[in-house]
């Protein structure tokens, strides 16, 4: 039939295009399925290389950490003593629970504590936020892990955990920004070399943002899959999930954490505000806020701090305004012009809001921070103790120089500027062409070179730079921030959208841009991370060979004597950071301790610390009476500080507090009559000798029993 219809020459085209077509689809059939496999195959590798930097470098920690401290070779006494200040307070009610004899007993018994501060009852696990304790011990027992592992060596092996899984969370986001998982390779290596800033783990390991950070960090990274555009809907899905998960669980951990999700609330206003990310995403990670907020209230016994919180007053701001603004997304005059007072609405209601709560909410939302702002502001002076106390500690102070040393030796520092300027141009490009009513590309194309139309790049960028504008106020800061820092730069030179970005700008015409792009996204990091392995690997192992001598003979010596000597109810006074090690290792009850979120806390600190004072012996003995102290220590290293800043010893504060010193032109007039109390005690004549026995000393402590019955004598 086709033979009687068509002419021969016709039926031999027809049947070579069939051949045709059927090998073309055969082809594309073939290529589809090896681009998969290809795809799987660079997704499969590319987890294992982040799950494998995690581990390798959470193993990395536990070796460093039992190289430092013999961790392994000491009694538990000496182990215990490793954990100074606010991380023996943490890591004593992690013990305190493994010893109920129920997990709901041991609950109820740091919820109504009268065993820590004498006459004081505390809400220890709202107070302390011990939820990283609660669940600690709560896997610890229910694992079995009794009979196999100690439990210190399982509490500080799920912080070190953590972090790898810190690691493997900034590994993801570099990777999910670049499209390489070599940028992640890039960001791990970074992070441990810039160890020291990126990270307090080495100080600390119990404080709660060695808890709290690897959350926010999973969180951050699937944000920023969130907020992606090319984002099919089972992985916008799983990110949203994600979000709001982690999201609530940072929240939890970390008393301080709704100021970090404020800053990142910030970031999405700025990001939504220059209409250069999808609003319906950005309201939906509000809700999450909101959500989080609210559980968390309730779950952390109605804590008023999250009610009168900014992310709160922000969001809410932000809900109001949606429903009162008109359209602004439009590209006209009066749209644009509408915009300008969206901002400006939602910032008065955010204050505005944030002001009522704080009237009528009853609430102690960590007022002396906003006092420490104002001092360190210059907008106020103060002699308070406490206040400048802070302001003398480094965490509190600006970066010194060599922090921006190390940064740029390891060459982060500068190719971290060189990709936050031109993706700063980049978005600021894009905002104008917003301005003048453009439109964004649904789909931005390598050959494009528009980096900052990508709504995950314009986030990270306004968050790193808010982060940093904290961290160059505050040196404590810099360890939210050089993380990012490590990610960001990473990101940037293994992208090739960012280096055509550049030739864009250049509009270089002597070597294909794309070609060059993709070869530079290659090229510079393997240069970058070989010459990191060649100047920095060697330093590691060292690290790790080295045999460090961690010990404290004289404080040993003490927590001996306390558990051998001292009376099962007695009470210790003595510096705070001394009374949590105190705490920790003996389980006596003490005067005070080194926390600073509760006024009562902090006025026992300021009463204490009078025994580095020049106060009578009368004075002092009142002061530990009216905390009913049985045992008073007095520490060497306190009493004849030698600090390399004037002015910020203890004695000094304490005499500018006391009005016992004042400085003019450099000269300091003593206007007290009585000599230092920490001094004057060890000449053992009255009227100390009244007042106070000296029952233990070493070359550090000196521990003076309190007379009940006062002998006079001459």
């Amino acid at each position: 039939m086709l033979n009687v219809i068509l002419p021969p020459l016709s039926i031999n085209v027809v049947k070579k295009f069939v051949v045709f077509w059927v090998k073309s689809r055969v082809c594309s059939v073939y290529l589809e399925r090896h681009f998969l496999e290809f795809r799987f195959a660079k997704l499969f590798f590319g987890c294992l290389a982040a799950v494998t930097s995690g581990m390798m470098y959470a193993v990395y920690l536990s070796t460093y950490h039992e190289r430092k401290f013999w961790f392994s070779s000491r009694q538990e006494l000496e182990r215990e003593i490793t954990f100074q200040g606010d991380s023996a307070i943490y890591y004593s009610f992690y013990k305190e629970l493994l010893k109920a004899p129920s997990f709901e007993r041991g609950v109820y018994e740091l919820t109504h504590n009268n065993k820590t501060v004498s006459l004081k009852t505390i809400n220890a696990v709202q107070q302390m936020t011990l939820y990283p304790e609660l669940i600690a011990s709560v896997l610890y027992q229910a694992s079995g892990s009794e009979e196999v592992i100690e439990p210190v060596y399982f509490y500080i092996g799920i912080v070190f955990g953590l972090q790898g899984i810190y690691v493997t969370a900034l590994f993801v986001t570099s990777w999910v920004m670049s499209g390489t998982w070599l940028a992640g390779m890039l960001t791990v290596a970074w992070f441990i070399i810039n160890r020291t800033d990126t990270t307090r783990i080495d100080y600390s390991i119990p404080s709660r943002e060695n808890w709290a950070l690897p959350y926010f960090a999973c969180q951050v990274a699937a944000l920023t899959g969130y907020l992606k555009k090319s984002l099919n809907c089972s992985a916008e899905k799983f990110c949203y999930l994600l979000v709001s998960a982690s999201t609530y669980t940072f929240m939890m951990m970390w008393e301080y954490s709704h100021y970090l999700l404020f800053v990142q609330a910030v970031s999405l206003f700025l990001l939504d505000s220059f209409a250069l990310a999808q609003t319906e995403k950005v309201y939906e990670v509000y809700k999450i806020y909101l959500f989080s907020l609210f559980l968390g209230y309730l779950l952390q016994f109605e804590n008023s701090a999250l009610l009168v919180s900014p992310l709160l007053s922000l969001v809410a701001a932000l809900m109001l305004s949606k429903c009162l603004q008109m359209n602004t997304k439009k590209g006209t005059f009066i749209s644009r012009l509408l915009k300008i007072m969206h901002i400006y609405l939602v910032l008065t209601i955010t204050v505005t809001l944030n002001f009522l709560l704080k009237v009528f909410v009853p609430h102690k939302e960590n007022e002396h921070l906003l006092k420490f702002i104002e001092v360190k502001l210059g907008l106020n002076t103060t002699k308070n103790f406490t206040m400048n106390w802070l302001l003398c500690q480094e965490s509190l102070q600006a970066p010194s120089q060599d922090f921006f040393l190390r940064l740029t030796q390891s060459s982060l520092l500068p190719f971290y500027i060189l990709v936050l300027i031109i993706c700063l141009f980049s978005v600021t490009q894009v905002i104008f062409r917003r301005i003048c009513g453009e439109p964004l590309k649904e789909t931005v194309k390598l050959e494009d070179g528009r980096i900052g139309e990508r709504p995950e790049i314009v986030y990270h960028v306004i968050h790193t730079i808010l982060l940093g504008c904290l961290a160059m106020c505050l040196e404590g800061m810099k360890y939210l921030w050089t993380p990012y820092v490590c990610m960001l730069a990473a990101f940037g030179v293994c992208s090739p959208e960012l280096w055509m970005t550049l030739f864009k700008w250049l509009r270089l015409k002597a070597v294909h841009p794309i070609l060059l792009a993709l070869i530079l996204s290659m090229a510079v990091p393997t240069i970058i991370g070989f010459s990191l392995w060649k100047e920095f690997f060697p330093r590691i192992m060292t690290e790790l060979s080295e045999l460090q001598e961690f010990y404290d003979p004289d404080t040993v010596e003490l927590m001996t004597w306390i558990k051998r000597q001292a009376p099962v109810a007695a009470v210790f006074a003595g510096s705070p950071q001394l009374m949590g090690v105190i705490k920790l290792c003996t389980g006596w009850m003490v005067s005070s301790l080194p926390l600073y979120n509760d006024d009562d806390l902090i006025k026992r600190n300021e009463n204490i610390y009078q025994i580095y004072s020049k106060r009578s012996a009368e004075d002092i003995y009142k002061i530990l009476t009216s905390y009913k102290a049985n045992f008073l220590i007095i520490e060497d290293s306190i009493c004849n500080e030698v600090g390399p800043v004037r002015g910020c010893r203890v004695k000094d504060l304490l005499d500018i507090a006391n009005g016992h010193v004042v400085c003019e032109e450099g000269d300091s007039y003593a206007y007290s009559k009585y000599g230092r109390f920490c001094h004057e005690i060890k000449m053992n004549y009255s009227p100390y000798v009244n007042y106070f026995t000296r029952v233990y000393w070493n070359r550090s402590y000196f521990v003076y029993r309190i007379n009940t019955v006062i002998s006079f004598q001459s």
